[in-house]
């Protein structure tokens, strides 16, 4: 299971509130900090849940570093919100390919732990969410 940064923020006269900087539009807020973080780990199943709906990509988890990096983000309050299970299901399929390339891809599948599947599904989500192919 992956988990999101929040970053928890007050301001004067106001309630706690929350916001995810690797989730735009997922925010939420908290009369104190045990409700923020509550309402925090809400509102990121909710957000993924559509997300998954809409059949967009869901972004990938940023480390701390980066996310403080942001001057935008240095007022805030780092927490850690776990992500929602996700439901997956196995789907076997038929493909093709050169007799030279499928050794290749075994031998590095082999040489790196990963099963020809994982690999092929790995490299795929990598060259989608990174557009290397486009």
């Amino acid at each position: 299971m992956s988990a999101y940064i929040a970053l928890i923020h007050k301001d004067p006269d106001s309630d706690f509130g929350v916001h995810f900087p690797d989730i735009p539009g997922c925010f939420s807020a908290g009369s104190d900090l045990d409700e923020a973080r509550s309402m925090a780990e809400e509102a990121l199943a909710l957000h993924i849940e559509l997300l998954t709906e809409n059949g967009e990509a869901i972004p990938e988890p940023s480390t701390l570093a980066q996310i403080m990096a942001d001057p935008e983000n240095a007022g805030g309050v780092a927490v850690l919100i776990p992500a929602p299970a996700m439901e997956s299901k196995v789907v076997r399929v038929n493909v093709t390919f050169d007799e030279r390339v499928l050794r290749r891809i075994d031998a590095y599948a082999e040489a790196h732990g990963f099963t020809r599947s994982g690999l092929l599904a790995r490299a795929a989500t990598r060259a989608i969410e990174d557009g290397s192919l486009a």
